[in-house]
């Protein structure tokens, strides 16, 4: 995939936070690294879900990318990888750097949506894709709700189509493996999917009667309800200690 166009910077201040020089590889034909669309998506994410906390500082962004919940595969990232891959993404204008004389911390937010025209519901399903891998259309609607309000798995489909058929795809329809139910889905912008994305997509689904597939249903439900109630809390923690930081500078973790 090749380089997409950039948006041009902020006319802000240009004061940056020193960061590694060490970079992550970049695959063949990948925009982004798998760290790159952590970051990415995790900025996506709470700038819907936690509007109020938006934009993100390191800190933040840091525990959001690290988060045990609606995460796959988990990762716990240091503040220093997630600076190095801020500057990275901001020197290729898919990040801009906040900085605020009433805020001791710079935040960050992402500028992809501009920069690669979508719209809310691409960024909903691609937000998802980045976070939590291959997905089925229903795990994607279900697991939106919070980012865009579906009518149904085909108005999801309708949307991964869209990205599919863009003249620089970022989204593939994988093909039903052997035993599979239903066909996954997986973002392209960290890559063609590899044979190990592709097996673990396959032996996470199985068939089953009518029955097994309510109930797998029902525990998609159970399990959705769960983190959203989590992502809750998680959310309330991050904003109080927000306003902690801005009261007595960044807190050590």
């Amino acid at each position: 995939m090749t380089q997409m166009h950039a948006a041009t910077e902020d006319s802000e201040s240009d004061s940056e936070p020193a960061v590694s020089s060490e970079t992550e590889p970049v695959a063949q034909d990948a925009l982004l690294t798998e760290t790159e669309a952590r970051v990415l998506g995790c900025l996506l994410e709470k700038e819907r879900t936690t509007p109020a906390d938006y934009p993100l500082t390191t800190n933040a962004l840091t525990r959001a990318c690290s988060q045990t919940t609606s995460r796959n595969p988990v990762v716990a990232y240091q503040e220093a990888t997630v600076d190095a891959t801020l500057a990275a993404l901001k020197d290729r204008g898919f990040v801009r750097f906040v900085h605020s004389q009433s805020n001791r911390s710079t935040k960050y937010r992402q500028a992809v949506e501009e920069v690669w025209d979508l719209s809310a519901d691409q960024v909903a399903v691609l937000c998802v894709l980045l976070l939590r891998g291959a997905q089925t259309t229903q795990e994607l609607k279900t697991r939106t709700e919070r980012l865009f309000s579906f009518d149904s798995a085909e108005a999801v489909e309708r949307s991964l189509i869209s990205l599919a058929s863009r003249q620089e795809p970022m989204t593939l329809k994988l093909d039903r493996a052997p035993g599979q139910k239903d066909q996954r889905w997986v973002q392209l912008l960290t890559g063609a999917p590899s044979a190990q994305t592709i097996a673990q997509a396959a032996s996470s689904s199985s068939v089953g009667s009518v029955t097994q597939g309510q109930q797998q249903a029902q525990q998609l439900a159970q399990q959705q309800a769960l983190e959203e109630r989590v992502a809750v809390v998680e959310a309330e923690l991050d904003r109080l200690r927000q306003l902690l930081e801005e009261l007595v500078g960044p807190l050590e973790t």
